[in-house]
């Protein structure tokens, strides 16, 4: 263990170039693209929470849910609480093995990237939420064209996260941001089901 005036020294050579970075360190002037991806669980609860920080700045927020149906979920329950601060579009009907109807699937998927898409270049949002796109990039229900499309096409003010395991690689390469959530362990393994307040 180092002595304090070693640990003193490491800590200040260590905040010099963590401060030589942030001024170094640009502003794009423009919204960022974040990916949300992996197996894990945690994907839509880190962007819900990128939405609390936002609207603690005032900033305006929008949501289109790509999967989930219109099952009760706690975030949802909460953000409907704040009087519409957020524009919070459900547009799927389930999990894909809920409907086991591809074309039904496909065209609901293509109705939330319309709302997205448009969403996206209104300027009227600072960010948007595409909960679990990357399920419907998965499945083939939306091209990566058309969703890079719809994020070109996006205001400049308006920033994206876009949810779900197995994100598309031309969607990682265009995101400036990609965090994976990796699962090391789940209580369903262990045959505990969802529980309200912690995965709803």
């Amino acid at each position: 263990m180092p002595d304090d005036e070693t640990h003193k020294a490491e800590m200040q050579a260590l905040k010099a170039e963590q401060r030589r970075r942030v001024t170094e360190a640009g502003d794009p002037d423009r919204g960022l693209v974040l990916v949300h991806t992996g197996d894990g669980k945690g994907k839509s609860s880190s962007a819900f929470g990128v939405i609390i920080r936002a609207l603690g700045w005032g900033h305006r927020v929008g949501v289109v849910q790509f999967i989930k149906g219109d099952w009760p979920t706690g975030e949802k329950q909460f953000f409907d609480k704040l009087g519409g601060q957020v524009v919070w579009r459900t547009m799927g009907e389930g999990f894909t093995w809920d409907t086991q109807d591809r074309t039904r699937d496909t065209r609901t998927a293509q109705a939330a990237l319309a709302v997205a898409a448009e969403m996206l270049r209104s300027g009227e949002h600072d960010l948007v939420v595409l909960d679990e796109i990357n399920i419907a990039l998965q499945f083939d229900y939306v091209t990566v064209e058309a969703v890079l499309a719809a994020l070109e096409a996006r205001h400049i003010r308006t920033s994206v996260i876009l949810t779900g395991r197995n994100a598309k690689p031309e969607i990682m390469d265009y995101a400036d941001l990609v965090s994976e959530m990796r699962e090391v362990k789940h209580p369903f393994q262990a045959g505990i089901k969802a529980q309200r307040g912690l995965d709803f």
